[in-house]
This record gives C-alpha cells, sequence and structure tokens, in this order.
C-alpha cells in the first residue's frame, strides 16, 4: 500500500464529515490516525511513529495498541464531534484499522487508548444520545467475516410492538396489562411474576385474537437486510422471547429463523385460560437459549451477539460476546456492551469487524 500522509489545523475541516474526508483523501485502512484540539494527523505508513505523539514524548508504535478496544462511527459524524467524543470520553485514537461498507452506510474503527474503558463506554454512550449519534465502543468484537450467532428478543426488538399489550387490547384489559408490562421491562418487577398476572387477565379471550395480532406484526426497521446480511456470511439466527411460542413461530417461518424459545399460552375450546403450560421463559432461559444454540450450531463463544431491550434481556445479554440494547430502558443501557438508539436493527452490521 502506498504510504499516504496528511497533517492539518482541525478548525481547516472540523466540520467535514468523516465520509467527506477520507473519501475526498483516499484514505485506506489501516492508517495512524489522531485528533486533538489543534491537528488532526494521517498517516498509512504504519511502520513510522505518530508524529504528534512523538513531539510529545510519547511514541506509539502499532504493536503497543493490543488491547482489543475500538471505536466504531459511523460515517456522517464529523471531524469536530468526533474529537469532542474523545474529549468527553477520555479517548485517545492510534489507529483507524477499518473501513466497512455496509447496507449503504459506510463505518470507521479506530484503535484506541484509555485508562478507565468502562468510564470511557458511559460517557461515549452519554455523548451520542446527546448527539443523536450511533456510535459503540467495544472489546473485542465479533467479525462478521466468521460464522456467528444472534440471538434476539422478539417483542420490541425484532417487532415493533410488544404482543401480550396487543392481546389484552383486544381482550379489554389494555391500560392494565401495559402498565405491568412497563415495570416488568424497567426491572421492577420479576418477571415470571408479573407474567403470570397479565396472562390471567386474558381468560376466556378467543384464541383469534391471536391470529388477528400475528397477521399484522410490524417488523423492526432494518431487520431483513440485517438477517440477509448475515445469512450470506453463515451466521445462525434466534429469537428467545418472555413472549409466546405463537408469534415466535409465525416469525420463524417469516423470516426463515435457525431456532425460537418462547412460552406457550394454554388454549382449551379456541379461549385463552389464563394459564402459560411449561417452565416460563425467563432471563435466565433465555441466557441459556444462547449457550445452549452456540453449542449445537458449533459457534466460537467469541462469535455470540444478543439483543434486546428490556431487563428481562439482561442475562441473555451478559452471556454473550457482544450484548447489545436496542432502543433500550435505561437499566439495559447501562449494562449492554453497545447499544443502537436511533437507528434500525442495521446498523448492528457496522458493530461487528
Amino acid at each position: 500500500m502506498a504510504t499516504q500522509s496528511m497533517r492539518t489545523s482541525l478548525a481547516k475541516i472540523a466540520n467535514l464529515g468523516l465520509n467527506q474526508l477520507l473519501t475526498h483523501q483516499d484514505i485506506k485502512a489501516p492508517t495512524v490516525f489522531t485528533i486533538d484540539q489543534d491537528v488532526l494527523c494521517l498517516d498509512s505508513d504504519l511502520q513510522v511513529l505518530n508524529p504528534v505523539m512523538f513531539e510529545q514524548g510519547q511514541p506509539i508504535l502499532e504493536q503497543e495498541v493490543t488491547n482489543g478496544w475500538e471505536l466504531v462511527v459511523l460515517s456522517q459524524m464529523t471531524l469536530a464531534q468526533l474529537n469532542e467524543l474523545c474529549t468527553q470520553a477520555h479517548l485517545k485514537l492510534v489507529y483507524l484499522n477499518q473501513i466497512n461498507h455496509r447496507l449503504g452506510v459506510s463505518s470507521y474503527r479506530f484503535s484506541v487508548q484509555t485508562s478507565d474503558p468502562q468510564q470511557s463506554r458511559i460517557n461515549a454512550n452519554t455523548f451520542a444520545m446527546a448527539n443523536n449519534l450511533e456510535l459503540a465502543f467495544i472489546e473485542n468484537a465479533p467479525s462478521l467475516a466468521q460464522p456467528g450467532l444472534l440471538v434476539m428478543d422478539m417483542d420490541s426488538t425484532t417487532i415493533e410492538i410488544e404482543c401480550i399489550d396487543e392481546i389484552a387490547k383486544l381482550a379489554g384489559v389494555g391500560e392494565e396489562v401495559a402498565e405491568v408490562t412497563e415495570r416488568a421491562m424497567l426491572g421492577e418487577l420479576d418477571f415470571a411474576a408479573s407474567l403470570k398476572q397479565r396472562v390471567a387477565t386474558l381468560n376466556g379471550a378467543s384464541e383469534s385474537i391471536l391470529a388477528d395480532v400475528a397477521s399484522t406484526l410490524p417488523l423492526m426497521p432494518g431487520l431483513r437486510p440485517l438477517l440477509d446480511l448475515l445469512k450470506e456470511h453463515q451466521w445462525r439466527i434466534a429469537v428467545a422471547s418472555g413472549g409466546f411460542t405463537y408469534f415466535t413461530d409465525y416469525l420463524q417461518k417469516e423470516l426463515n429463523l435457525d431456532a425460537t424459545q418462547a412460552n406457550v399460552l394454554e388454549i382449551t375450546d379456541g379461549k385463552l385460560t389464563g394459564k402459560v403450560l411449561g417452565d416460563i421463559t425467563d432471563a435466565q432461559v433465555k441466557a441459556e437459549t444462547l449457550g445452549r444454540l452456540a453449542n449445537e450450531f458449533e459457534i466460537a463463544a467469541g462469535q455470540t451477539v444478543a439483543m434486546g431491550d428490556g431487563a428481562n434481556d439482561l442475562l441473555m445479554l451478559a452471556a454473550s460476546n457482544l450484548g447489545v440494547a436496542y432502543k433500550a430502558k435505561p437499566v439495559v443501557l447501562q449494562q449492554a456492551d453497545c447499544a443502537i438508539n436511533f437507528s434500525g436493527l442495521d446498523c448492528l452490521a457496522h458493530w461487528l469487524k
């Protein structure tokens, strides 16, 4: 690769988006990439010491950056925003590792240095929310190029609704059930107990209500493009839900999912009995499902991803190599490895290497 070097005043180019700068300069990855309040420095000869840090008595060679932490941002981020992000999150950019063009969007992966990764992640997420930006601060992310496993929550993740709330509306107990659902999602109630409480209110409702809800399930934006991309790269896809098999079975057929896990509603003579059959699919079962499927499909532990939005997803997110909060409750945002807050599910493609 021919050496491409650039050192310029940040003030002159601060309002440029990363795509404008890097495309115009024909910058390739990997390359030295450092930024501060005054200077942007790029140098694609990785044997050359970083000039800015060298002048400050802090030479950094490629082999010194081995901690696995990366900052991933999308192309619309401006250089000014990138600089402010690094300041607020106490991150030092070292290399531009990878440029990905996936599903019509470009993203940039940077090796970074930080003395406190967890605090840097919190600060980066705060900056992202305040500025309506998507970004991820990730350690050793899974690779799209290798077979992997994605396990998603269903309600408010794979689909845009909470199925039990929609059933309850049609059964005439919508407000009562929706309030309990919200508290359970926030982690204020035991999930299994709250599910039984909500299902009990449906006693005597017609099974046809389930068919009405299933026939109009609104898929989350970006779901189909994401799944198509993952399947092209030999990824396995599953849904693990605290909802009901009536709907996960529908999604499995509609989306050609590899597996599903959910609760079974008891139905007698075309009526709901207000009971759930068998064990409840709760947070622990979701986490166990991820591990079981990884073993079944022979997926390396480092290639597992889980995505969800509620407290019932936390154990599953923790069990995966990359736990992603999707437009999630605060308790999930605080504990997930990374988040997608404003985009469709297809943004996940960029959090993968």
